[in-house]
């Protein structure tokens, strides 16, 4: 009963007249020649796979799950028949460069792809999830005949990929991990140790799986470094160039609250031949681009949770009547949860798809300034989207949960396999604590907020010249980068006497910014629907952003007062506390 309906009129909606996307693509000599038609083609042909392809399979994968037998992982029924189409439809290469079998497409195009299949299949999505940021990463990081070898297969998608992090002692401290990896005469690399965690680590979908594995060189004489400035990064396929099977063990999969479909999977490198990608010791630096790149991809699947919940919650409160036989969607508390549900989803995707059209920026812009200057705002975006998107996607999806009242706990309707679904985007490819302390130290203070700085500037410059209609909205977001501006010299001022205060707060300015963002975004909406007023889907939307202005906005006022409460005491935890 569960169904999803992709969303193609918002998403051209913010492409074209919010975004204006296909001017931006003009100016780039890669994209010069692809315009809106293009564009729409692109999302009408993925709309069709997320709904008719993955969508139908999505309830009956998650009863059935993943089976684990002597090494061997099999998916649930119609995975591998629906990755062979999505294979031969080109999506896996829909924006690799054109050197490597891609389609050199811009990355706004990809990122509406990977919204519609995170929303339609959770579970089936986090196998061809790595694959992008595994080509990266060997694109800019491998070496020739690793790149000759390997990076077609992958942007291809005939060949999928995994990044094996994780042990059970080196969690998010990954300076904790043992995994070794001895130097051997021939050039390659001899892997041993255990990883965990590791999404398709073993399936029956694709012909091979490269495995891409940080581990620290261990050569008498020369050990690596302690610490996170010991680890290398390697390449380590199931299969091997002659055919025969690498040393390479799935030895368990994991029973789990959500994404039951993918295979979540214990791997042991059993002396493993395995390459070197990068320089040695320098592990983490290749690694990033693939973590980013996935970064990106969880903050599509938070939205992708979110817009599925919000459609499905419109639909069931329209249907059900209760209550002197009004439908629920007429009741005041119900149209709260699904407004809300509605302004969050909108404007998440303008920020979600400003954020793809930066990397293409970032990539192909023929301005240098211009690629350093979106390179740096991405840098800002991608951890804020990450958690922001993930949280409102699995809390939304609770609350949408509410408004089947009784029958949201049955699986039959659908609603709770996606609140089980949504929670682990929050927690893996960095929690959303890390997404925040990243956010605030990282990109903000270590550059004394220069680039923040710019980036509020390019959001205030939206605000100007706008029509006295949309004045509420334009005071809105200059308040916002007002307050951001007074929290962050309020923390660079004060962090010398007090080097936990950033901590404390982090989670609390991350939101703040978010809202920031999103008061940037209802404003983009609201303008842009302001020039088709009278159209009935374009003043509903602008009815979504002035809620979203109203009633969810005022939460960011409490946050920043958290940031600047330098005094308010996070007491320590000692046995008593326990």
């Amino acid at each position: 009963m569960f169904s999803y309906t992709p969303p193609l009129r918002d998403m051209r909606f913010v492409i074209e007249d919010v975004l204006q996307a296909p001017a931006g693509w003009a100016a780039m000599p890669g994209f010069a020649e692809i315009d809106a038609d293009t564009a729409r083609a692109v999302l009408e042909e993925a709309g069709k796979f997320a709904s008719e392809v993955l969508a139908p399979i999505n309830a009956a994968a998650d009863l059935q799950g993943c089976s684990w037998r002597d090494g061997a992982v099999s998916t649930p029924a119609g995975y591998p028949e629906a990755y062979a189409a999505y294979v031969a439809g080109g999506w896996p290469a829909l924006s690799c460069h054109p050197d490597d079998g891609g389609q050199g497409l811009p990355a706004l195009l990809d990122a509406a792809l990977n919204e519609m299949i995170a929303a339609a299949n959770h579970g089936w999505t986090m196998y061809p999830g790595l694959l992008h940021g595994a080509y990266e990463c060997l694109r800019a990081h491998g070496s020739a005949e690793l790149k000759s070898r390997y990076l077609a297969k992958i942007a291809s998608g005939e060949w999928l990929a995994t990044m094996n992090l994780t042990e059970p002692q080196a969690g998010s401290d990954l300076g904790l991990l043992r995994s070794k990896a001895e130097p051997q005469p021939d050039g390659s690399y001899r892997l041993s140790g255990s990883k965990i965690f590791i999404s398709g680590g073993e399936q029956d979908m694709s012909g091979n799986i490269v495995h891409l594995v940080l581990a620290r060189l261990h050569e008498p004489g020369h050990e690596a470094p302690p610490g996170t400035k010991g680890i290398s990064l390697f390449l380590a396929p199931k299969f091997l160039p002659d055919g025969s099977r690498n040393a390479i063990r799935c030895t368990g999969i994991e029973k789990k609250m959500g994404i039951k479909g993918s295979a979540t999977c214990a791997m042991s490198f059993e002396g493993a031949t395995g390459w070197l990608i990068g320089q040695p010791h320098r592990g983490l630096a290749a690694m990033f681009v693939m973590m980013n790149s996935a970064r990106l991809h969880v903050a599509m699947q938070g939205l992708g949770h979110l817009e599925a919940a919000q459609q499905n919650a419109h639909a069931y409160a329209r249907e059900r009547v209760q209550g002197r036989g009004k439908p629920i969607a007429e009741h005041p508390a119900v149209r709260r949860t699904l407004w809300s549900l509605r302004a969050l989803a909108e404007g998440q995707r303008v920020i979600a798809y400003w954020a793809a059209m930066l990397l293409d920026e970032a990539h192909h812009h023929p301005d240098a300034a211009r690629r350093t200057q979106a390179e740096g705002w991405l840098g800002l975006l991608t951890p804020v989207a990450k958690a922001l998107f993930t949280e409102h996607g699995h809390r939304g999806a609770d609350e949408a949960l509410q408004v089947w009242g009784g029958y949201g706990f049955v699986h039959d309707y659908g609603i709770e396999q996606s609140v089980r679904d949504s929670r682990i985007a929050m927690i893996y490819e960095g929690t959303n604590e890390i997404q925040a302390i990243d956010l605030l130290q990282r990109k903000v203070l270590d550059d004394d907020g220069t680039k923040l700085e710019s980036l509020l500037a390019r959001l205030e410059a939206d605000a100007e010249g706008t029509t006295p209609a949309l004045a509420d909205f334009a005071a809105a977001l200059r308040a916002q980068t007002g307050a951001a501006r007074a929290a962050t010299t309020a923390l660079l001022q004060g962090r010398a006497e007090d080097a936990e205060w950033p901590l404390r707060v982090a989670d609390d300015y991350l939101r703040g910014i978010g809202f920031t963002l999103l008061a940037w975004a209802w404003l983009k909406r609201a303008a842009a629907a302001q020039v088709k007023a009278g159209d009935p889907w374009c003043d509903d939307t602008q009815r979504a952003a002035r809620f979203g202005l109203q009633w969810l906005l005022p939460e960011a006022a409490w946050r920043w007062q958290r940031v600047r409460a330098r005094q308010a005491e996070l007491p320590a935890l000692d046995a008593r506390s326990l």
